[in-house]
């Protein structure tokens, strides 16, 4: 039975996966532990145990699963052989929801309501529904025959005053709301008050974070601290550095802006902090933090097929679901966060045009926005950075060193050559073209011949043997001097050594 489908069940959501796989060699995997009692001495037959990991592809040798076992949740990476079989020990979670047992046991439906522990559920009869439709159309007929008689009536008085009436309720609450900002310091007025960050004091900041106690990242544009509301909801806390281009209420304005965005692949601004010296922004907090922070290696080509097209959603919201197009000018792995069902959500958006100092990594960074001469920057410069963050995505999964990935995916492909990926089935292995031929798409040099996000999210979602390799366009790079290269040597770059920054 699955048990994730069944509303009967409680709890469940929170368990996690230990995964028992047999392997034919020795694997040095760290999140992988053996299983003296189950493997042979040789070696040669060995059984692995691994505690919310059931990734193969990344092992030596062949290898199969044995057996996944619910196991209860712990905030651990990479335990012990001793520690997996303590937390197997513990069992698992499991409720059992004796209304919708009874519920279903009558014949009628067992709907949960509330997701909040405990959950809460609705029991739903037939006659539920038929009650709701026939209200529905008793309201929608009675609507009707209302406001055909009030127009047979009234017909241009009631109009004309009404008309008035609003203008004149408009311009008095614009009238209000420019003096709130003015005396009180409030924010800009939005149609609906809870698209509005809240308000929070530099002494209200410092009570959340605990003394700014437990710091979880630093980035661009600041430190970020782990928080606590009062209500208990856990928050991430973002320290702004300096220098800030806006400061006080043109700073909270600005802000405010963004936190109209809403999209369940957008971190959610919460609240603000402008006093002083200090800037603070108050976002979701992320359990699984980056998708930097996982190395990509964590993930399945799957889970990460989905994380990329979750990032592209988040990415075409910015540019098309707003009253104007938001830029975000810094998308990379260390902006797209993860919240406990590693479901991307796309950070630090709108923060560019805050910060004075250019960026320190410019791996992402579509050539025009260096280069004056290479075209305008626009929402294709965000769909550079983002074909750049897919072929990283393939890079962190690519076994061969000492080449320029793009450049040798691009010729590989174009004669009709594999990737060379290890361990990986067919449908890994095409996921992984996939993710390639859309970067590649991305990273045109030609503005123009890079795709809107509408389309990326498109392309993400096709089968990919239908799609073709573009244009070889491999300039693209060249905004990036040797030098830049030199100075990050956390991992293999994107990035040819031999290039020279254009003019």
């Amino acid at each position: 039975m699955e048990l994730n489908e069944d509303p009967r069940y409680r709890g469940f959501a929170s368990n996690i996966e230990t995964s028992f796989v047999r392997c034919s060699g020795n694997i040095t995997i760290q999140s992988y532990r053996r299983v003296p009692c189950l493997s042979d001495d040789d070696g040669l037959n060995s059984v692995y145990v691994s505690y919310g990991t059931y990734i193969i592809s990344g092992l030596k040798g062949p290898c199969s699963f044995l057996a996944r076992v619910p196991t209860i949740y712990q905030a651990v990476m990479g335990p012990s052989y001793e520690n997996i079989m303590l937390l197997l020990q513990e069992g698992f979670d499991l409720g059992w929801s004796v209304e919708c047992r009874d519920c279903l046991a009558r014949g009628h439906e067992c709907v949960m309501t509330g997701y909040d522990t405990p959950f809460t559920y609705e029991c739903r009869s037939p006659e539920y529904y038929v009650y709701g439709v026939v209200s529905f159309f008793a309201g929608f007929l009675s609507s009707v025959f209302f406001d055909i008689t009030l127009v047979a009536r009234f017909v241009l008085a009631p109009m004309v005053v009404f008309g008035f009436l609003i203008h004149k309720y408009r311009t008095t609450q614009k009238s209000t709301v420019t003096e709130m900002v003015v005396a009180k310091g409030k924010f800009v007025a939005v149609s609906n008050s809870s698209l509005v960050a809240r308000r929070y004091s530099y002494a209200d900041i410092v009570a959340m974070t605990d003394q700014f106690r437990d710091k979880i990242g630093r980035g661009r544009f600041g430190t970020v601290f782990k928080g606590k509301l009062p209500d208990g909801g856990l928050v991430a806390v973002k320290v702004l550095g300096d220098p800030i281009k806006l400061a006080g209420e043109g700073f909270v304005n600005e802000i405010n802006v963004i936190a109209r965005v809403h999209h369940n692949n957008v971190v959610r601004l919460l609240g603000v902090c402008s006093e002083g010296s200090h800037n603070v922004l108050v976002s979701d907090y992320m359990p699984n933090g980056s998708l930097e922070g996982t190395k990509f290696q964590p993930l399945s080509l799957e889970q990460l097929l989905q994380v990329a097209l979750g990032t592209a959603r988040g990415i075409r919201h910015l540019h098309e679901g707003c009253d104007s197009c938001i830029l975000h000018m810094d998308i990379k792995s260390q902006n797209v966060l993860l919240d406990h069902g590693f479901v991307p959500k796309v950070a630090d958006f709108g923060l560019s045009k805050f910060h004075r100092t250019p960026r320190a990594d410019l791996r992402h960074v579509a050539p025009e926005v260096l280069s004056n001469g290479l075209g305008d920057v626009s929402c294709r410069s965000d769909v550079y950075s983002f074909g750049m963050l897919l072929l990283e995505m393939v890079e962190g999964k690519w076994l061969a060193e000492s080449k320029y990935f793009p450049m040798w995916v691009y010729d590989h492909l174009s004669e009709g050559g594999d990737l060379e990926l290890q361990n990986v089935t067919q449908l890994e292995s095409a996921i992984a073209r996939k993710l390639c031929v859309v970067g590649l798409w991305c990273i045109q040099k030609s503005v123009s011949e890079r795709p809107l996000m509408a389309k990326v999210v498109e392309m993400l979602q096709t089968n990919g043997d239908h799609l073709q390799l573009p244009p070889n366009s491999f300039c693209f790079p060249e905004h990036v001097s040797a030098k830049d290269l030199q100075s990050d040597s956390s991992r293999q770059l994107l990035i040819p050594e031999s290039v020279e920054p254009s003019s």
